[in-house]
C-alpha cells in the first residue's frame, strides 16, 4: 500500500521549510523538499517580515512537493506566534507585517495596563508578560497610519492559509499567544477586546487543530500542479504547539524544551495553571492539541548565537559554526553564565558585546573570543532549560522523569548534556524537525492516517525518529 502524504509548511523566525510527511505501516518519515532563509528587514522605520517573499518560497516548495509526491492529500501551515498582518476592506495586505522584535511596543505597555489591569489580564488570558505580545502590538498599531484603513487582521499562518483557500479563520493555538483569547473558554475575550477598542469584526472566527479549512483555490491548485481534492487543514499553527505535539514522550512525567531561535520550556497539562506563584514566575498558558495546556516559559534561544555570527560576519571575520562550537566544547567548565532573558538581547545588533556587558554586570569575566561567547550562550541556555523545566513541574504539581529537547537545539550535544547535568534529569534529544513532524501528525490524525490518542501518535515519532539520550553527569 502506498504511503499517505501530507505537506507541512513550517516557517520559523530564521528559516522556513516545506516538507512531505509520509505515513506508511505505522511509521513516519519526513522529506524536506525546500528550505529557505528568513529574517526581519528594515522598512519604513520598522522591522518587518518579508511576507510576500516568504509566500513565494512557500509556493515554490509546494510546487516541488507536488512534483515529487503527487498523491499529497493535505497542506498544514505553522509559523511563530504573536505577529499578524493587517488587511483592508478588500482583504488586501496593507503592509508587510511588523516583527515582534521591533521596538514600537515599549511606549504603549502602560496604556494597555491602564485599561486592563495586569492581574486581570493574567486571570483572563493566562499569559506571561512579554512586551511584544499581540495585545501590545495592536495598541501601537492603533496609533499608526494604517489603522484607519484596517478592516481585519490575520495571524501569519492564517494569512497563508487564506491566500491558498480564500477562507479567513484563526487557529486556536496561535490565538492563545495574542493576549486576546479567554484561557477558560478558548474563545476571543470580548471583555479584553472591548476595553481596548478592538471591534469584533477585526478578528477571524476560531477553529481548532484538525479542522479542514477547505480546498485550495482552483487557480492556486493548477498553478502548483496539485491534484483535485487537496485541502488545507488547520494544524497547531503556532510552531511551538506543533513541536510539542511531536514530543516523543513515552510517559506522563516529562518536560520539554522546544529549542530554536527562541526556547519554550515547560510541561503539558489538562488545565491552565493560574496561580499567583505561576504569574510571579512569568509562566504562560498556551493551547496545544486537543485543548491541552502548554504551561511553559518563553526564554532565550539560539537568536543569541545567530546574531553573534551575523555580527562577526559584518565585522569581516566570519566564523564557521561547527568549528567554533567544537572549540567551545573544548573549553573548561565553569565559564560565565548569563541571564538569556536580558532585555538587551531582544533587538538585532552587536550581540557579542551585549553578552559581554551582561556577563560583566553580573560579576563574571566577559567572554571575548568567538568560542568563549558561544560556550557562554550554550551553558546559559542549558541552565535556563533546567531551571524552567524544574520550575514548571513544581508550579504545576508534578514530578519529572525526563526532559525532552526538540528542535534545532537537539542536535547540539553540548547543550543537551549541559541541560541534563543542570537539571539532574536524563535528556532525550530529537527530533530536530519536531515542528514539521507535529504539523504532519495533526493532519494525519484529522484524515485518519494515524489512529488513536495523541500518546499513540507520539509513539509513532518515538519509533520512527532517531533519538539520543544524555544521562546527567
Amino acid at each position: 500500500m502506498a504511503p499517505r502524504v501530507f505537506a507541512a509548511v513550517d516557517l520559523g523566525a530564521s528559516s522556513g521549510r516545506v516538507a512531505a510527511g509520509l505515513i506508511d505501516d505505522g511509521g513516519l518519515t519526513l522529506d524536506v523538499v525546500h528550505r529557505f532563509p528568513n529574517g526581519p528587514v528594515e522598512r519604513d522605520g520598522h522591522l518587518r517580515w518579508p511576507m510576500s517573499r516568504l509566500y513565494g518560497e512557500v509556493l515554490e516548495g509546494l510546487a516541488r512537493l507536488a512534483t515529487a509526491y503527487p498523491e499529497v492529500e493535505s497542506v498544514g501551515i505553522d509559523t511563530w506566534g504573536v505577529d499578524y498582518a493587517l488587511l483592508d476592506a478588500d482583504e488586501g495586505l496593507l503592509a508587510e507585517p511588523v516583527c515582534y522584535r521591533d521596538e514600537r511596543t515599549a511606549k504603549v505597555v502602560d496604556a494597555v495596563h491602564e485599561r486592563v489591569d495586569p492581574d486581570e489580564l493574567w486571570a483572563r488570558t493566562g499569559l506571561q508578560f512579554l512586551p511584544f505580545t499581540t495585545i501590545y502590538q495592536l495598541e501601537a498599531e492603533r496609533r499608526g497610519p494604517l489603522w484607519p484603513r484596517t478592516a481585519s487582521l490575520l495571524l501569519l499562518p492564517d494569512l497563508l492559509a487564506f491566500w491558498l483557500t480564500g477562507v479567513r479563520r484563526t487557529e486556536r493555538t496561535n490565538a492563545s499567544t495574542t493576549g486576546l483569547l479567554d484561557v477558560h473558554r478558548a474563545e476571543w475575550s470580548g471583555e479584553v477586546t472591548g476595553r481596548l477598542g478592538l471591534r469584533e469584526s477585526l478578528l477571524a472566527p476560531l477553529v481548532s487543530p484538525g479542522t479542514v479549512l477547505g480546498p485550495l483555490l482552483p487557480g492556486m491548485r493548477d498553478r502548483l500542479g496539485l491534484r483535485d481534492g487537496v485541502v488545507v487543514t488547520a494544524v497547531c499553527s503556532h510552531d511551538t504547539a506543533s513541536a510539542v505535539a511531536a514530543v516523543p514522550a513515552t510517559g506522563p512525567r516529562v518536560a520539554y524544551a522546544s529549542s530554536g531561535t527562541w526556547s519554550l520550556v515547560g510541561v503539558e497539562r489538562a488545565e491552565p495553571v493560574l496561580t499567583a506563584a505561576a504569574r510571579r514566575a512569568n509562566f504562560t498558558n498556551e493551547l496545544g492539541v486537543e485543548g491541552r495546556t502548554r504551561f511553559l516559559r518563553n526564554t532565550g534561544g539560539f537568536w543569541l548565537l545567530e546574531e553573534s555570527l551575523r555580527t562577526w560576519a559584518a565585522e569581516g571575520r566570519p566564523q564557521d559554526l561547527e568549528t567554533v562550537l567544537s572549540a567551545a566544547a573544548a573549553l573548561p567548565v565553569g565559564g560565565p553564565v548569563i541571564d538569556v532573558d536580558d532585555p538587551s538581547f531582544l533587538a538585532p545588533g552587536p550581540m557579542p558585546a551585549r553578552i559581554a556587558a551582561v556577563a560583566k554586570a553580573a560579576g563574571s569575566p566577559p567572554p571575548t573570543s568567538p568560542p568563549e561567547v558561544l560556550r557562554c550562550v550554550v551553558d546559559s541556555l542549558a541552565r535556563a532549560y533546567a531551571v524552567a523545566a524544574r520550575r514548571a513541574a513544581t508550579l504545576s504539581g508534578m514530578d519529572l522523569d525526563v526532559l525532552h529537547v526538540v528542535g534545532g537545539g537537539s542536535n547540539n550535544a553540548l547543550l543537551c548534556q549541559g541541560a541534563a547535568d543542570a537539571a539532574g534529569l536524563p535528556v532525550v534529544a530529537g527530533p530536530a524537525e519536531a515542528t514539521a513532524i507535529g504539523n504532519v501528525l495533526v493532519q494525519a490524525r484529522a484524515h485518519d492516517a494515524v489512529a488513536g490518542s495523541l500518546e499513540e501518535a507520539r509513539s509513532v515519532v518515538a519509533t520512527s525518529m532517531e533519538l539520543r539520550r544524555y544521562e546527567p553527569q
